[in-house]
C-alpha cells in the first residue's frame, strides 16, 4: 500500500505563521492527513444529498405548518406547533421574511453536519448552514496537497474547494458574467475573518470580484447595497453573511441588507431564514407525530440515510400534560417521565444526554451552551434543565442522546516537534457540501483529532485540525 505523504513539523509552523488562518487559536500539527476509505466517502456523498432533500423537506413542513396545510397529500395531518417552535423569539420581521414567497426554494448554499465516527458508523449532531473553516479547510488541502505532490489523493485537492465555493454563490445570480460578491463578516465572527480574508484574495488572485468586509464597509445607494474601491462606490451583487441571524441588532446595516434584498439588488447566502439555524430541525425528524410526513417528502434512500445519521432528540417544551400522560422521551429511575425536570433524578447512564440551545442566541454555537449530563453532578444538570426550561418560551433547547465517539489513532506532533506515530484519540469530522443547481457536492472535509478524555469534540487547543485524504 502506498504510504501517505507527510509533512513536516518546520514546514508546518511556517505555514501557519506566514498565513494565521484564525485570531488568536491553534491547534495540534500532524504531518498526514486524514484517512477516509472509499466506502466512507461513498457514505458521505450520500449524506450530502440527504442533508439537502431535508432542507427542502423542513422548508415545506415550515411553510405548510403556518399556513394550516395538511402535511400530507392524501391524509390530513395539521401541526401548528411546528411554526410555533421554530419561530418563538423571533422578531416579527424576521419571521415576515422567512416567509416571504420571494424565499421560496432559498436554502444554504453551504451544507456542513457535525459527524462524529462511532463504533455504529457516523453519527450527526448538527447540521450547519453557517460554517467556518471553508478558508481553513481549503488552506489544509493546498497545504498537504503539495506534500503529496500530484495532490490527487487529497479530498477536495488543489483549489476544488475554492472554486466550488464560488460557483455557488455565482449561481444565486447567473445572469451576471462576474458578479461581484462580499464575504462579510460581523464582529461576533471575528475569530473568522482572517480564514474569510483569505478566502476572497485566492478568489481575487483566479480573477473573480470577490471581497471581504465587515457590515460597516457596506452601505445603501437607492435600493442597493455599495462598498467603496478607492473612492469609487461599487456595486455589490451576491452578499456571503458570516453572521448568525441573532447578530443582526448588531449590525448597523442589517435594515439596508433587507431593503437591497426586498428591491432584488442582491442576493444573500445563506437565506436569512431562521428555521433553517435552528437546531430543533433535527428532533422534529424524529418527532413520532411527524414520522408519517417525513416517509412522504423524503427520499427512501434519504430517509434511511437521515435516521440511522441522527440521534434520538426531544423538543424540551414545559408544556404541562394532564394527569397519567407521559412524555415522549428518555427515561429517569427506569421509568418514563412527565415533566423534563425528572431527568434530574436519572441515573448517569440514563444521562448520556446532550442539552444545547437550539439556536438564534448568542450561546448557540461554537458548542457554548452544551451540557453533557453524564459529565455532570445531579446538581449541574438539574440547574441546566432548569436553565432550558425557564428559556423555553423564547430560546427553546434540544435534548439529544450521546453517542460516544470511538477511539482511533493518529499520528500527531508534540510541541516540541517530536512525533507520535500512534496518538489516540476520537473523531469529529465536518464534510463541505457546496449547492449548485440542485446537487450537494462534497468538495473537502476538516477533520477534528481530539485527546480521548475530551467528552465534546470542538475546535480546541489540544486537538489536531486536519484535512482528509482518499485512501486506496
Amino acid at each position: 500500500m502506498k504510504q501517505p505523504a507527510a509533512v513536516d513539523f518546520a514546514g508546518l509552523k511556517a505555514a501557519f505563521a506566514a498565513q494565521p488562518l484564525f485570531e488568536d487559536k491553534s491547534w495540534q500539527l500532524s504531518p498526514e492527513a486524514w484517512p477516509l476509505s472509499p466506502d466512507q466517502v461513498a457514505d458521505l456523498e450520500q449524506i450530502g444529498a440527504a442533508c439537502l432533500e431535508f432542507h427542502h423537506a423542513l422548508e415545506k413542513l415550515y411553510l405548510r405548518s403556518a399556513s394550516g396545510k395538511s402535511l400530507l397529500r392524501n391524509h390530513s395531518l395539521h401541526a401548528p406547533w411546528v411554526v410555533d417552535y421554530l419561530e418563538r423569539g423571533k422578531p416579527a420581521q424576521l419571521v415576515e421574511h422567512a416567509r416571504d414567497p420571494r424565499n421560496a426554494g432559498a436554502f444554504p448554499t453551504v451544507l456542513r453536519p457535525d459527524l462524529l465516527l462511532t463504533d455504529e458508523g457516523f453519527v450527526m449532531t448538527e447540521l450547519d448552514s453557517v460554517p467556518g473553516g471553508i478558508g481553513l479547510t481549503a488552506f489544509l488541502n493546498r497545504l498537504y496537497a503539495g506534500a503529496s505532490g500530484s495532490g490527487r489523493e487529497i479530498l477536495g485537492s488543489g483549489d476544488q474547494m475554492i472554486s466550488a465555493f464560488y460557483d455557488s454563490l455565482a449561481a444565486l445570480r447567473p445572469e451576471l458574467p462576474s458578479p461581484r460578491i462580499a464575504l462579510v463578516v460581523s464582529d461576533e465572527s471575528a475569530t473568522y475573518r482572517p480564514e474569510m480574508q483569505w478566502l476572497a484574495e485566492q478568489l481575487q488572485l483566479a480573477g473573480k470580484q470577490v471581497v471581504c468586509l465587515s457590515p460597516r464597509e457596506i452601505f445603501p445607494l437607492e435600493n442597493a447595497l455599495f462598498y467603496d474601491v478607492g473612492g469609487t462606490p461599487e456595486k455589490l451583487d451576491i452578499l456571503y453573511r458570516f453572521f448568525e441571524l441573532f447578530d443582526l441588532p448588531n449590525i448597523p446595516t442589517a435594515p439596508y441588507i433587507f431593503e437591497a434584498w426586498a428591491a432584488g439588488e442582491v442576493a444573500i447566502a445563506p437565506p436569512m431564514r431562521s428555521f433553517q439555524e435552528e437546531k430543533l430541525g433535527l428532533a422534529l425528524f424524529h418527532h413520532h407525530r411527524l414520522a408519517d410526513y417525513w416517509r412522504e417528502a423524503l427520499s427512501k434512500r434519504a430517509h434511511k440515510v437521515l435516521t440511522k445519521l441522527i440521534p434520538e432528540s426531544w423538543i424540551l417544551d414545559p408544556a404541562p400534560l394532564p394527569p397519567g400522560a407521559v412524555l415522549d422521551g428518555p427515561l429517569a429511575a427506569g421509568r418514563p417521565i412527565s415533566d423534563w425536570r425528572e431527568l434530574a433524578n436519572a441515573s448517569q447512564k440514563e444521562r448520556d444526554l446532550i442539552l444545547k440551545v437550539s439556536g438564534y442566541h448568542e450561546t448557540a454555537w461554537g458548542a457554548r451552551s452544551v451540557t453533557l449530563g453524564a459529565d455532570s453532578s445531579r446538581e449541574e444538570w438539574a440547574a441546566a434543565l432548569d436553565r432550558a426550561l425557564d428559556l423555553a418560551p423564547t430560546h427553546p433547547h434540544v435534548l439529544q442522546r450521546y453517542k460516544k465517539p470511538r477511539r482511533v489513532s493518529h499520528p500527531v506532533y508534540e510541541a516540541n516537534g517530536d512525533l507520535r506515530a500512534d496518538a489516540q484519540g476520537r473523531l469529529r469530522l465536518c464534510p463541505y457540501y457546496f449547492v449548485k443547481s440542485g446537487q450537494a457536492t462534497l468538495s473537502g472535509a476538516l477533520a477534528t483529532f481530539c485527546p480521548p478524555d475530551k467528552k465534546i469534540i470542538h475546535g480546541m487547543q489540544d486537538a489536531a485540525l486536519l484535512p482528509c485524504r482518499l485512501t486506496a
